[in-house]
């Protein structure tokens, strides 16, 4: 249940975020989504093999709710990089955009005479 909340509210920032800016709104929350998975499973192969390597027992000895505990940050850093990322991005290009039509009337004032 909690996993559903999760992927909601994650969907729904990647939804607003795309909104805003004019971009798919579905496609980018569904990106959202499958950043968070992929980030969780990229951190549960890390967390597995750390434990391979220093604890003295197996990480099969783990259930896999926790070792989805010890995953989880892994997949909410990557959906905040991924979020900062894009936002960053687009509003660097929106100012871009913004600068260069303030230029353009600019140099049609200076042409008047």
């Amino acid at each position: 249940m909690i996993g559903l909340l999760l992927i909601y509210f994650i969907g729904r920032y990647f939804y607003h975020l795309a909104e805003d800016h004019q971009k798919s709104r579905w496609g980018f929350a569904i990106l959202g989504v499958a950043s968070y998975y992929v980030g969780t499973f990229v951190g549960g192969i890390i967390v597995a093999i750390i434990m391979e390597l220093i604890t003295p027992y197996s990480s099969d000895n783990i259930g896999d709710i926790g070792l989805s505990f010890m995953a989880l940050p892994f997949g909410l850093l990557a959906c905040w990089g991924l979020y900062s990322l894009l936002k960053r991005n687009w509003e660097n290009k929106q100012r871009r955009e913004e600068d260069i039509i303030q230029q353009i009337g600019e140099e049609e004032s200076e042409q008047r005479p």
